[in-house]
């Protein structure tokens, strides 16, 4: 006999064992409100030059695809804000929270692998998959399901103990677990995310045209950026966190407990001019295993000229 609330007990001590701050459960099925939602979005072109969005239609809603006979999403929060800042002035270069370390996808991941390996030696014969946006998965989707927070007016998924300053992974399992239910919205009135993006992104509370985030334009589009958002990046080079830094419920952020996510030392003394001239050597050096690796240094060389 298979004891649900046993095992789902287990998994969730072992999360916070791990370092994960928060775990909530669901049941594996097909995301029925999302399948209308997400259809409309790509209709509309909201995810710009990023394919992949584009792709696994079905299996983007269904974890029954990407793992035989799933039963159980395990969804898991890791926090990434950050006790030293770097400075946010007017005349600052400005580089997103989640990009001050090492690459979430190297870190995250090993944790999760010896997660599936303790469930695998504790419980039994347990198959799964573990995750770190690097799948399919409707990542935000699931952790409101499994009861973390609610998908905010920012499209980010905020937690009511903590903010929204977190990497969202996976555990999808063949091992039927007691599932957590979802909690309330509680953005209210609430439309500051909405007001502050620079570059409207926001077109309405809860829909984010993605091919017009400071985001998509300095990390996913690979091609010069459009004139017409000169002027409008208020400084951002690699990322932004506009939406996150003015919700109000991030007063609750908590510095995280990651060392490897900690700012790289060479970074904290990092000036304005030096990221003007950083030279690929050195690009190279101090972002062997950073998220900045994405961009390439040709690409970060564009995101910095464009500012000027």
């Amino acid at each position: 006999m298979i004891n649900k609330a046993q095992y789902s007990f287990l998994i969730k001590q072992k999360a916070k064992e791990l370092g994960f701050d928060f775990c909530g459960i669901s049941e594996a099925g097909f995301l029925e409100e999302e399948a209308p939602r997400l259809e409309n979005w790509l209709k509309a072109n909201h995810q710009g030059k990023m394919q992949y969005m584009e792709n696994h239609f079905d299996k983007r809603l269904d974890p029954r695809l990407l793992v035989d006979d799933a039963k159980s999403v395990v969804s898991l929060l890791f926090n990434y804000y950050p006790s030293q800042r770097l400075p946010e002035g007017v005349n600052d270069l400005k580089l997103s929270k989640y990009a001050y370390g090492t690459d979430y996808h190297f870190v995250v991941k090993e944790k999760l692998k010896a997660f599936l390996e303790y469930i695998q030696e504790e419980i039994g014969e347990v198959g799964g998959r573990v995750f770190v946006d690097s799948a399919p998965v409707m990542d935000k989707a699931w952790a409101k399901k499994g009861g973390l927070g609610w998908i905010g007016k920012n499209s980010n998924l905020i937690n009511k103990k903590q903010g929204s300053f977190f990497f969202i992974a996976e555990l999808i399992l063949d091992l039927p677990l007691e599932p957590d239910g979802p909690v309330k919205d509680y953005c209210g009135t609430c439309t500051r995310c909405v007001e502050a993006c620079p570059t409207d992104a926001i077109i309405e509370p809860y829909v984010v045209d993605g091919s017009k985030c400071i985001s998509y334009y300095t990390i996913e589009l690979k091609e010069a950026i459009p004139v017409e958002v000169q002027n409008k990046f208020e400084n951002w080079f690699f990322g932004c966190d506009i939406c996150q830094d003015v919700c109000p419920w991030n007063r609750f952020s908590k510095p995280h407990q990651e060392p490897q996510f900690n700012l790289h030392p060479d970074l904290a003394n990092f000036t304005k001019n030096d990221w003007e001239e950083i030279t690929e050597e050195v690009f190279q050096t101090i972002f062997r295993k950073s998220p900045l690796k994405r961009t390439k240094y040709v690409g970060l060389k564009r995101n910095i000229e464009f500012l000027k």
